[in-house]
């Protein structure tokens, strides 16, 4: 019975051990960036892995103070909001439409939405980029807006279409009976029961526009209007690279979209719980 006992132990042990291991290997680039951020150039070319022998906030000043960087942040704010407000409504109207009514043309729409998923994004940059040019609508306030929506519209639609399949048509044949207008009925109470759908599609769009790089790199040309990642690159010399410097900047970039998750992690859990048990 011991030797049984023991082996039980052990087997429970192993894939326990093997997963610390894992969440270690997950969590230590992040505590060496921290703490690479507060070293000067010259210590961390002495030792990149080293501990700092003391806190260095020099280049917090001076990317702060120095750099454009706040521009930077609001800039990549405000196209991933925009985009996210248009993602959200327009795949959920279109989503529910496709899942609602069968009408001429319906299978054909909504295969176009699921070949949208699979187009790469280097697949698309040259023809975008030429028809962003003669359009006239490259380095403007609302340029990424259009591409990020238009990326972010097929996963949105997909993932709304399947859910609203899953809430009866009884729900919105009572409230016709109460007297609920046909936008109402979608806007006051659909909507509301899409909304672990709606918060999950929401985390994946923000985090995909916060952190996407190629429609910024050559859709906008002024540093007015880049986004943080093509800001950072910037910090990129063209022989040596202060990655001290760099990783700062990074840190910086990181928490917004880590406060974020934090705030919104059970919202998360519950979307993709609800899309697993549903779908």
């Amino acid at each position: 019975m011991k030797m049984k006992n023991n082996k039980l132990k052990v087997i429970h042990i192993i894939p326990n051990f093997l997963l610390i291991i894992f969440s270690l290997s997950c969590i230590y680039p992040l505590v060496w960036l921290v703490y690479s951020s507060f070293k000067t150039k010259s210590e961390f070319y002495q030792n990149p892995v080293a501990l700092p022998t003391q806190i260095n906030f020099s280049y917090y000043q001076e990317i702060l103070t120095n750099s454009k960087f706040l521009v930077w942040v609001w800039n990549s704010l405000r196209y991933s909001l925009l985009a996210l407000f248009f993602i959200l409504l327009f795949g959920f109207m279109i989503g529910y439409l496709l899942s609602r009514y069968n009408f001429p043309g319906r299978k054909s729409t909504y295969t176009f939405f699921l070949l949208g998923m699979l187009v790469p994004v280097h697949a698309i940059m040259v023809p975008m980029y030429v028809m962003f040019t003669k359009l006239h609508l490259t380095d403007h306030w609302f340029t990424l807006v259009l591409p990020y929506t238009a990326m972010g519209l097929p996963l949105a639609v997909f993932l709304v279409e399947s859910y609203v399949r899953t809430i009866p048509v009884e729900v919105e044949e009572a409230a016709a009976i109460d007297g609920c207008s046909r936008e109402r009925t979608i806007f006051s109470i659909v909507l509301f029961m899409c909304k672990p759908i709606l918060v999950t599609i929401g985390i994946i769009q923000f985090f995909g526009s916060w952190n996407e790089f190629t429609f910024a790199l050559i859709l906008t040309n002024s540093e007015k209007y880049m986004t943080l990642p093509v800001g950072i690159a910037l910090f990129k010399g063209q022989f040596t690279t202060n990655y001290p410097r760099m990783m700062t900047s990074m840190l910086l970039a990181i928490l917004p979209a880590m406060a974020a998750y934090f705030i919104f992690s059970k919202h998360i859990i519950k979307g993709m719980v609800a899309g697993a048990v549903k779908g």
